[in-house]
């Protein structure tokens, strides 16, 4: 059962309380701190009290509705010294695009990357018409880029530069991107593990090889007045220099053969 407390809705009662014994105090704190008490103590006697009817302490899950970056961090934090429920992270109201996603995965990343936290949420103001599916998206990105879950192969690609003004390697990441996105739920079936694949698309030859290095498979497509080549690195090793209009058929083959010996077939074959 998750017990929620709103701070825009906080009990009356509780938080004139809490004020009225903070006036009085000789070092009073901040209203802000006050209302962020009155947020855990609601959600601990919540808790509390729904022990006492009979709730199991391991079927409550509190959660704190904060819209405030900042007051949503120190709300956790203060929460998860003072008790061991389970803990529903979410930044409420965090507003439209690019607003919300930024102040939701600041806020929960850091918390996340202190071990606060057993389920999360990402609250986003879709646009109109939108997709509500976007929050479940951004969520699993954002747990994926903390390595604390793997949920899809992860596509690495360079920003951009005076280097690379072809957007070769722009439309093929995005290729790339798609194609694993559309083939995963066959993939997940097939291939045990294939979510933990790495690829690299990477614009230039100054740093393209050496990142793509570092993936399981990676390809640096020539850069603005470079040879028309793009060397493909599997798991470190220059296996193959593609040319020609189809590099980006070539290379999708060659990430399915990869897949197929690493996580298919191929690889339970090697392993009699």
């Amino acid at each position: 059962m998750r017990i929620g407390v709103n701070w825009g809705s906080l009990d009356e009662e509780l938080l004139t309380r809490l004020m009225d014994e903070n006036a009085a105090a000789g070092s009073p704190l901040g209203a802000a701190a006050v209302q962020r008490e009155a947020i855990i103590q609601s959600a601990l006697l919540s808790a509390q009290r729904a022990e006492e009817i009979g709730l199991g302490r391991d079927k409550i899950i509190l959660s704190t509705k904060v819209s405030d970056v900042q007051h949503l961090i120190a709300v956790y934090q203060d929460l998860a010294a003072r008790c061991d429920y389970a803990l529903h992270l979410g930044l409420t109201e965090a507003g439209m695009g690019t607003k919300g996603v930024v102040a939701s995965s600041a806020a929960l990343g850091i918390l996340l990357q202190q071990g606060i936290g057993d389920t999360i949420r990402i609250s986003l103001t879709p646009e109109p018409g939108g997709d509500r599916t976007t929050e479940v998206k951004v969520a699993r990105e954002l747990l994926q880029t903390m390595g604390f879950r793997q949920f899809v192969p992860t596509v690495a690609a360079c920003p951009g530069c005076g280097r690379t003004t072809s957007t070769t390697f722009q439309t093929l990441a995005q290729d790339i991107e798609e194609h694993l996105s559309r083939s995963m739920p066959e993939w997940k079936e097939r291939y045990p593990g294939v979510e933990t694949l790495s690829v690299a698309v990477m614009g230039c030859i100054v740093n393209g090889p050496g990142e793509s290095k570092h993936a399981n498979i990676g390809i640096s497509l020539p850069g603005t007045g470079e040879t028309p080549a793009a060397p493909v690195f599997v798991d470190g090793q220059k296996v193959a220099t593609l040319r020609g209009a189809d590099v980006a058929e070539q290379f999708k083959l060659m990430v399915a053969d990869y897949i197929e010996k690493k996580f298919g077939a191929g690889k339970r074959d090697a392993a009699e």
